[in-house]
């Protein structure tokens, strides 16, 4: 799944949305899939040497692989700007040359930078062919818009929160949408080609304007014309000129399409860069509790158990958002680096952990925990999200700082909300050796009925990466006897963004270990957003 970073050595980038005059002065941010597309395309043909007949196989795959889907993106801090100018236009009126006035507008991003994240899965070939092209590409839009870029190799969609979306898909009151020009995916446009073509065939006339006949060669040569106005495939789409689309008459380029995404209102600033706030030199944290409540007060109207994914999904964003804004990127929060390349420190950055403490079936409370230590400018992040959303709900979900500091100072507060923290912690030692699944484990890896990637296999290797020992036994619930397990297929199924897990189902089991061990545990997938946590057994 490959992440196209790219910077702008000059500080600005020039590019003028598909159907608008530059006189217009606006700005495609972020930059369209179809021109990123076209971009490496150029690419290939001026600094790899690509043959004039076109792209080769791995490339073709390449470009069709990434038109197929819609990337997400990261954008840095950026101000509209413009500059006018009075082209001469080589002709003269009372002795003096005519002018026209152009506007030359751009995004000035400094040393910001752009990621986008693809969603496909590409062969090695591929993806040295990509990275290839993203190390020679040497401009984007306008030719005044130097880029370097660089391809890395990026698991997590984390922060890449620029995404297509219909109305009822709005993050939040402070979102817009922007229209961008995106490829068809090369089957789609096969059959919308063949359905065209077919019919402007069957228009042909069978006489002409005189009211003769038609000959048989008269009409080979007018059917060749009507299958030259539609390219063959989508990379002879993206490789058309704004002088073939002009002569035969086209309003936007075959193979293309207009999608809408959601961007932040400040994303593209109309005045000076506001200043980042500075976050106050807070020691770090272990961990932060957040209480949640209902406008209204009524607990049932709460979350059911069965939402801490999409809960903690919702939530994520939200806290990248607001730490985006605070420091510009939180390492912590997202798992990854400032170039969005994920840690190489396994589990060790924050996870959101939704907890039913009074056992009523709904979610009250969340458990922000990172072995790591929550940093000045994730605690900011924390404190910033006043609510959340929910399923069905009306109105949203109010969050507030309940706790902060070590597990231990946690675990001290007074019941209920200290009895089932201790028990995620470990008990009241903070460790134990008998632990019970709190919410189901899903496994990272396709089963296999034995190896190392069986069931036990694939717990013991989690319990290893995060340095526990191996467990004595794993005792594996019947779903006809246990409550949870029953839940556990509906708990996984409700994530909506995302990877999405390589098995479709949750298991609840009890581990036990020769001595015991301090919690937190949480194992497999979704583990940083609620799945697979597991609290002691008294």
């Amino acid at each position: 799944m490959p992440t196209l970073v790219l910077r702008f050595p000059g500080g600005r980038y020039h590019a003028t949305p598909w159907g608008h005059h530059v006189n217009e002065g606006l700005i495609e941010w972020p930059p369209s899939p179809w021109r990123l597309l076209r971009g490496l395309l150029a690419t290939g043909y001026t600094k790899l040497r690509w043959p004039a007949d076109g792209p080769p196989a791995v490339a073709r795959s390449l470009i069709e692989k990434m038109a197929a889907v819609l990337p997400r993106y990261r954008l840095p801090d950026a101000v509209g700007t413009h500059s006018r100018h009075y082209m001469p236009l080589a002709r003269f009126k009372n002795g003096r040359e005519e002018t026209t006035l152009v506007f030359d507008t751009w995004a000035r991003v400094d040393d910001g930078a752009i990621a986008v994240y693809w969603n496909a899965e590409l062969s090695a070939e591929e993806h040295a062919m990509l990275a290839s092209l993203a190390h020679e590409i040497g401009y984007l839009g306008r030719s005044e818009s130097w880029v370097e870029g660089e391809l890395l190799e990026n698991d997590c969609d984390q922060g890449f929160d620029i995404r297509p979306g219909e109305i009822k898909d709005r993050p939040g009151p402070t979102w817009e949408q922007v229209v961008l020009l995106a490829a068809l995916p090369a089957s789609e446009y096969t059959l919308w080609r063949t359905e065209a073509v077919r019919e402007a065939v069957e228009a042909v006339p069978a006489t002409n304007t005189k009211g003769k006949r038609v000959t048989e060669a008269q009409r080979k040569k007018k059917i060749a014309e009507i299958e030259a106005a539609y390219p063959l495939d989508i990379l002879q789409c993206l490789q058309v000129n704004t002088g073939w689309l002009h002569r035969l008459g086209w309003s936007q380029p075959p193979g293309s399409r207009k999608v809408f995404y959601w961007r932040p209102g400040d994303s593209l600033e109309c005045a000076a860069p506001r200043p980042k706030r500075v976050s106050r030199r807070a020691p770090p944290a272990e961990a932060m509790l957040l209480a949640m409540a209902t406008a209204s007060g009524n607990r049932h109207a709460l979350p059911p158990i069965t939402r801490v994914l999409p809960q903690a999904e919702l939530l994520h964003r939200a806290l990248n958002a607001h730490a985006a804004r605070i420091a510009g990127h939180s390492v912590v929060l997202s798992g990854c680096d400032d170039r969005g390349k994920p840690l190489t420190t396994p589990h060790r950055h924050a996870h959101l952990l939704h907890l039913d403490l009074d056992e009523d079936g709904h979610l009250d409370h969340v458990l922000i925990w990172a072995s790591m230590g929550l940093d000045s400018a994730a605690q900011d992040a924390v404190r910033a999200v006043r609510r959340t959303f929910t399923k069905g709900g009306t109105a949203p979900l109010r969050l507030a700082v309940a706790a902060i500091g070590s597990l231990g100072s946690l675990a001290t507060l007074p019941p209920p909300l200290g009895d089932r923290l201790r028990a995620i912690f470990g008990g009241p030692a903070l460790s134990a050796r008998r632990w019970r699944s709190y919410t189901p484990f899903v496994p990272p890896r396709h089963l296999k009925k034995s190896g190392r990637n069986d069931l036990a296999g694939q717990v013991t290797a989690e319990l290893a990466t995060r340095g526990f020992p191996a467990p004595a036994t794993l005792k594996v619930f019947d779903p006809h006897d246990d409550e949870l397990s029953r839940k556990a297929r509906h708990v996984v199924r409700t994530r909506r963004h995302g990877p999405q897990p390589p098995v479709d189902c949750g298991y609840v089991f009890e581990l036990s270990f020769e001595q015991p061990v301090r919690g937190p545990i949480a194992l497999g997938y979704g583990c940083h957003l609620g799945l697979g946590l597991f609290a002691a057994v008294d």
